[in-house]
């Protein structure tokens, strides 16, 4: 699934974590509720702390499906959107240096 979600993905031959499609499962079916009857969002509105999200272009999550939402619930929100970049943005090799020098900006 990296690979389909990925533009140009740096190889690493063990991340350490395998694909649990179990985990995926057992959650999805409630959190798909929460999605479409909004009630996800409403949580968002009870974060008072500063959020960013940054989003590869080539991610096949939408980008304006996170930006949108996220921008009218969040009070303090940051999206930046990443050039050649797939849904794991530090895994990407024309993405992660970008991606950690605005983590890094982002966290100082």
């Amino acid at each position: 699934m990296s690979k389909a979600d990925s533009f140009d993905p740096i190889v690493i031959d063990d991340e350490g974590m395998d694909f649990q499609p179990g985990v995926h499962k057992s959650i999805w079916s409630e959190a798909e509720v929460l999605r479409k009857n909004r009630e996800l969002l409403k949580f968002g509105e009870k974060i008072k702390c500063p959020v960013i999200a940054i989003h590869g272009d080539y991610d096949p999550h939408p980008a304006k499906g996170v930006e949108e939402p996220l921008s009218r619930t969040l009070t303090d929100f940051k999206f930046f959107l990443l050039g050649k970049c797939g849904h794991y943005p530090w895994k990407e090799k024309a993405a992660s240096e970008e991606f950690f020098e605005l983590l890094r900006n982002e966290l100082s």
